[in-house]
């Protein structure tokens, strides 16, 4: 009974931190929960939870992962893949070095290489958390590709780094050959193992569910459970169960497993939606729950490898410094890497944009630290393998603890400083992709029901010609206003169609929500039933998914902040 009110509490947090940001829009989500969990917290609240790394990072870290790979446009992947991969491997090792050496030269009393171990849990960033601090910025479309295929790949190599330096710790031996030819089998077991998983799950959607009629629920919940069986099959087997549940959800989407009904479309768009708000927030409200019992960890007396370290602002000095290392790195290594990559893309013939210090500067603070971060740093035994204390445990939690909080802190302050003013490329290529596709769409559509229209005309009666040539006239007609409002010339005319557009929207949106209206109105005087009202409101809904959200005011569509 305590675990389930412990876990409805927990749900009732995360909802009521998506409330209180709407009121308090300076803050990201994540600090907003980071404080309300630390809040809870607090001696006196009484809210305890345990967490178990283990269970952590199968219960959260597949699914999150999943869907991120999910959503990552695969083609901008495989374009950014020079960038995407010097960030998530050259970056991550060139951060345990650094930060590994200048932890054990600021805090001797911790051994290289458990210095070495943090910096392997401080290498990987969240791209949930830049994410949740920049929606209300205007981040450059490739750099958000980058940070995000970074985010993704990262976690892998960042806790195969923090596991050698355990067991180097731990039994005192490490092999670099050895280190380097086990984190490659790692890694491409886990990519093949999340592969794999996606073909069983293709297979079987193929084979047995096509043949009957298909049920919604039952496809959606096949992808819910998808990365937790990689993760699974992953772990068995001893390689990463992170890229497996990353190349799970990247190829998901290459497959004909959600070519499937619109119903099932829309269903799994909401289910995941709804995890991915839950898992998010949760996992930052534990975050916070965790951090009374880490400060009085560290603070606690009569440890031998930190006992001079009680005083919380020094401690709190050592977790500054090293988040300063940790910017100052990433922006040595971007501002290298990237122009290294902008010169031989130059000696190639490709036009990139060269980066200039408040580019480096940007992707640099960019490097948040979220939640694997302080599941790695919460795993570190508790003793070596002659009985042991650990050393410097409870300091290296807290470090990982304070270093997450200050880089959440620092992004959601300098990043909107550093990108304030900034113009980007007046264009973006998305909107371009948009409107190129939507056009030729519009193209096909109305010869498609041109040729239907000859067809039916052969085939029946005047009375049939002439019905046809009505509806085809009516429905030929919205795709006509979108052409005649991308391809007008005359400056006036584009308006004029533009706004054309914009009011039937307008009209189509009001109709709607009139329809909606009147059916509740006839629900309350029990002329029809909750079944009718279920079934023409769906049918509602997918019209006004059609049209997109649009405001019944103005006519226009909402903006919608990137995620």
């Amino acid at each position: 009974m305590g675990v389930v009110l412990t876990a409805l509490i927990l749900l009732f947090v995360v909802a009521l931190t998506g409330v209180l940001v709407s009121y308090v829009k300076v803050l990201p989500v994540p600090i907003v929960q980071i404080a309300v969990g630390a809040a809870l917290a607090f001696p006196g609240a009484g809210l305890h939870i345990d967490l178990d790394p283990e269970i952590f990072f199968l219960l959260f870290i597949p699914p999150l992962l999943f869907a991120d790979g999910w959503r990552m446009p695969k083609r901008e992947f495989w374009h950014l893949r020079v960038p995407i991969v010097a960030m998530a491997l050259g970056l991550v090792i060139f951060t345990v070095l650094g930060v590994g050496y200048f932890i054990h030269w600021m805090i001797p009393s911790i051994p290289l290489a458990v210095a070495f171990a943090l910096g392997g849990v401080l290498s990987p960033t969240d791209a949930v958390a830049v994410s949740a601090i920049t929606a209300r910025l205007q981040m450059p479309t490739r750099l958000m590709h980058v940070l995000e295929g970074e985010a993704m790949m990262n976690d892998a190599s960042g806790l195969v780094a923090f596991k050698f330096a355990i067991v180097a710790a731990t039994t005192g031996l490490f092999s670099i050959g050895n280190a380097t030819f086990s984190f490659f089998v790692i890694a491409l077991g886990g990519l093949l193992a999340g592969w794999a998983v996606t073909w069983l799950f293709t297979q079987f959607h193929r084979r047995v569910m096509a043949a009957s009629a298909e049920e919604p629920a039952t496809v959606v919940l096949l992808l819910l459970l998808m990365p937790f069986a990689a993760y699974l099959l992953a772990e068995h087997f001893g390689f990463s169960g992170i890229l497996a549940a990353v190349a799970a959800g990247m190829t998901v989407s290459s497959t004909d497993l959600l070519n499937t009904r619109t119903a099932t479309r829309i269903l799994g768009n909401g289910v995941w939606s709804m995890l991915e708000f839950v898992f998010n927030g949760a996992v930052f409200v534990l975050l916070g729950l965790q951090l009374p019992d880490i400060v009085r960890a560290a603070l606690r007396p009569g440890e031998p490898h930190w006992g001079t370290l009680l005083n919380l602002g020094e401690l709190m000095a050592y977790v500054g410094a090293i988040s300063a290392v940790l910017i100052v790195l990433r922006f040595c290594w971007v501002w290298v890497a990237w122009r290294v990559m902008y010169f031989l893309g130059m000696r190639r013939g490709e036009i990139t944009m060269k980066p200039g210090m408040r580019f480096t500067g940007v992707t640099a603070l960019s490097g948040v630290r979220g939640a694997v971060t302080l599941a790695g740093a919460l795993s570190v035994p508790l003793a070596l393998p002659g009985g042991a204390p650990f050393p410097g445990r409870d300091l290296l939690i807290f470090l990982a603890a304070g270093v997450i909080l200050l880089s959440l802190v620092g992004g959601s302050l300098g990043l909107p400083f550093l990108l304030r003013g900034v113009r980007w490329p007046v264009e973006d290529p998305r909107n371009r992709e948009m409107g190129e596709a939507r056009l030729a769409a519009s193209e096909a559509a109305i010869r498609t029901v041109e040729s239907l229209q000859k067809v039916i005309a052969k085939s029946g009666d005047e009375l049939d010609t002439a019905v046809c040539a009505e509806a085809a006239a009516r429905v030929m007609g919205r795709y006509r206003r979108t052409l005649n409002a991308s391809n007008a010339t005359d400056d006036e005319m584009r308006v004029r169609a533009v706004r054309e557009v914009e009011v039937e929207r307008r009209l189509r949106a009001a109709a709607l929500q009139a329809e909606r209206g009147e059916l509740s109105r006839l629900r309350l005087a029990h002329r029809i039933n909750d079944e009718t009202l279920r079934e023409l409101i769906s049918e509602i809904d997918f019209a006004e998914l059609a049209l997109g959200p649009v405001d019944p005011a103005t006519g226009k569509r909402y903006k919608r902040n990137k995620q």
